[in-house]
Order: C-alpha cells, then sequence, then structure tokens
C-alpha cells in the first residue's frame, strides 16, 4: 500500500475509573469525527471497568495483566513486578501487531507498560494528564512523550515546559446544552420549579461521607424547602431509598446511577461534588454553584488540590471529608439564601471551561502522525 493512503493507526490507553475512561472515549469520539478511517485500539488492564465500558461505547479493547499498587499490605504487591513484566511484554506485541502511528495515555494501570513499550519501540507518545497534581506514573513517563496534554495552569513543576499543552479535560457532549434543558428536566425528575434543587453526585460508586451526611439530614434538607436529587451509588442505593420511603419525603428522588447527567445538571441550583478532575471539568461546563468534598482516599490527595484550582479563583467552595458531618448542610443553607454568592460561583466556575478540550487533543496527536 502506499504510505500516502496508509490508515492512521492510534492505541489510546489507560482507564481504571470512569475519570480516565469518558475523556478516552470523548478523544476516540473526536479522532472518528475528524477521520472516519482512523483505526483506533484501547488498551486497558484487565478486571477493570474500561474493559466492559469501552466495547459499549463501540472500540475494541485489549487487556493487560498489570495491577496497581495496593495501600495495605497484600499479596498483590508481591505478584506487581511479575505483572507489571508480563504487562509489558503483552503491550510490546499489541505495538508490533497494531502497529501504531501514536500513542495516548489517559491514566490508569494499563497506560505505565504501553506507553513504556511505546517508547521503547519508537513510537511517539502522548499523556493527558487530568489532575492539577501529576502522579508519579505520568511524571515518569513524560520524559519520553512528545506532547502532554494538561487542563490546569502551572504544570510545568511536574512536567518539561516545553512538552506541555493545556488543551482543558474532554468531557461528555450531552453537557454542552444543559441550560436549554430546564423545563424537560423538571419534568423528568418529577420537580417544583419553584423551590431550590440540590444534587449529590458522589461518583459511580457513590462516596461513605456525602452519603452519611444525606441521609442525617434528609429532613433537614425537607424542612427548608429543598428538593434533592441524590445519587448514592450502587451500595447505598437500598438504605437511601428505604430512608426516604420511611420519612415519606416527596421532594427527594434517589437513584443509584443517573444516566441522563445533562438532566441533573440541568435541575440543579446547587451541586455537591467529589473533585475528581472529570467531574471538576464537567462542573466548569455546566457553570453551576458546587460545594466540593475532595475525596481523601486518592493518590497524593490530588482532588483537594484539583478543588483549590477552583477555590482559589472564588469559583467554588471546599468542605474537607472530616468536616463533611459539621458543616455541609450548614453551608448549602448559607449558600441557597444568598443569590448574590450564588451568581459569583456560577459566573466564575463558568470561566474556567475548556469546551473543546476533545479537539485540542486530537489536534495534537494528529501533528504527532504528521511528524
Amino acid at each position: 500500500m502506499d504510505n500516502n493512503n496508509k490508515k492512521i493507526k492510534i492505541i489510546i490507553s489507560g482507564g481504571g475509573t470512569g475519570g480516565h475512561i469518558y475523556p478516552a472515549v470523548s478523544i476516540a469520539n473526536t479522532l472518528k469525527k475528524r477521520n472516519p478511517d482512523i483505526e483506533i485500539l484501547f488498551v486497558g488492564a484487565i478486571g477493570r471497568m474500561e474493559m466492559e465500558k469501552i466495547p459499549a461505547a463501540g472500540y475494541e479493547i485489549i487487556g493487560l495483566p498489570v495491577v496497581g499498587l495496593q495501600r495495605r499490605l497484600t499479596f498483590k504487591n508481591f505478584t506487581l513486578p511479575f505483572r507489571f513484566i508480563k504487562s509489558l511484554n503483552c503491550a510490546k506485541k499489541i505495538i508490533k501487531d497494531f502497529e501504531p502511528d501514536v500513542v495516548v495515555g489517559v491514566g490508569g494501570y494499563a497506560s505505565a507498560p504501553t506507553l513504556y513499550a511505546a517508547s521503547k519501540l519508537g513510537i511517539p507518545t502522548l499523556i493527558q494528564e487530568q489532575n492539577s497534581y501529576a502522579g508519579l506514573t505520568n511524571k515518569l513517563l513524560a520524559k519520553k512523550a512528545k506532547k502532554i496534554c494538561v487542563a490546569y495552569n502551572g504544570m510545568q513543576k511536574f512536567f518539561p515546559e516545553t512538552q506541555i499543552i493545556l488543551t482543558g479535560n474532554p468531557v461528555r457532549q450531552d453537557l454542552f446544552n444543559v441550560k436549554n434543558l430546564g423545563n424537560e428536566a423538571y419534568e423528568f425528575f418529577n420537580l417544583d420549579k419553584s423551590k431550590k434543587t440540590l444534587l449529590v453526585v458522589g461518583g459511580s460508586l457513590g462516596a461513605r461521607t456525602l452519603n452519611t451526611v444525606i441521609l442525617k439530614e434528609l429532613n433537614r434538607i425537607n424542612n427548608n424547602n429543598i428538593q434533592l436529587i441524590w445519587q448514592t451509588g450502587k451500595n447505598y442505593f437500598t438504605q437511601a431509598q428505604n430512608s426516604v420511603a420511611y420519612s415519606a419525603l416527596n421532594n427527594t428522588r434517589v437513584f443509584d446511577f443517573i444516566y441522563r447527567m445533562d438532566l441533573a445538571f440541568a435541575a440543579a441550583d446547587i451541586i455537591i461534588s467529589r473533585a475528581g478532575a472529570g467531574t471538576i471539568s464537567e462542573l466548569c461546563i455546566v457553570a453551576k454553584p458546587c460545594i466540593l468534598v475532595p475525596s481523601p482516599n486518592v493518590s497524593e490527595d490530588h482532588q483537594t488540590k484539583n478543588a483549590m484550582a477552583l477555590v482559589n479563583e472564588d469559583a467554588a467552595v471546599k468542605i474537607n471529608d472530616e468536616d463533611a458531618q459539621s458543616n455541609l448542610i450548614d453551608t448549602v443553607l448559607q449558600i441557597s439564601g444568598n443569590e448574590e454568592k450564588m451568581n459569583r460561583l456560577g459566573n466564575n466556575i463558568s470561566k474556567l471551561a475548556m469546551p473543546n478540550a476533545a479537539e485540542n487533543i486530537v489536534d495534537e496527536i494528529l501533528k504527532l502522525v504528521t511528524k
């Protein structure tokens, strides 16, 4: 085949959480929109959620036996070096068989062996760093990466400045139309337009602290004339559902998982959320007042650093996990009663939005192909 007619091939590697998977799919979709003939292969970690979510999005994925470092002493930590070497060999074979033009890492266990193997084989690599505080893996991989796409200013303290491109984090396309979905959202959730609506989301698996606080404060929220859309995660759903039914609260909508997040964001006046990088990028697009409760159970406390990037711009309010029991609902009531503060937070967070992130990242990927 003539080299000029050769199909462009891209590997996208990573996953583990929705925060890595949604941006990866968004990048893939944008590549396909730009050039339908591009071939895309995902490389993930066996047993992680990408092995289910990526095929559901219409893409092929191959799993590596790689695992992450466990915080507690466990047998998995002893097997980690052997699994990494095995994964590295698998990744080399995948790359040699597929012959990609560029390999993209979006974070997660699988990105380390895949990008390391690619750089050893002379394939250009691009890293998409979602957080305001870079993880150890990406800092190591960055030494060989051609481009590092970031979502926050000041990332030169982690990466070589000449390789950094400020692109933002890709978000789901359905969030760009949230401002026009108000009426549909109120009908969908059967809500009263005259009342303020609080949306609580703790991630797809839920968040113990947020759920514990909301369970304890359900009646207080109701007594202050605030409606509630509450995503509990599957582990907390039955208990939450039973509590709402027992208290006969007709202003509360409980879900284990909200499939129409665009409508949930459209209905919300105030949002309580964890502070994962992907979530924060979505909140900037949605442009509603937010109270961020960073998870303490993440590496390098990166959710606190993500949250502070907004707090420093007066674009969100942060409450530490350990203070949520005593302060969270007080803060909701204080903000909901202060229209000036609600408007200010909404306006300031909207200024941090980067709606063209996926397009920007794809531009950088395709530049590496042409080189």
